[in-house]
């Protein structure tokens, strides 16, 4: 399981990239990108202020 993303509500902040324990999320364009290194563990769903991330 990866983390989804809603590109209509992310602000593009990157403050889960900064987070993310293996790497797995990227800024491209002002938005959130997430590959299959994604470990599902959440973290980034806690910090994002804009509620754009799910698991």
């Amino acid at each position: 399981m990866v983390v989804k993303i809603d590109d209509s509500k992310c602000i593009g902040c990157a403050g889960c990239v900064s987070v993310c324990p293996v790497m797995a999320l990227t800024l491209v364009e002002n938005k959130i990108s997430c590959d299959a290194k994604c470990i599902s563990c959440g973290t980034c769903v806690k910090v994002c202020p804009a509620r754009a991330l799910r698991l």
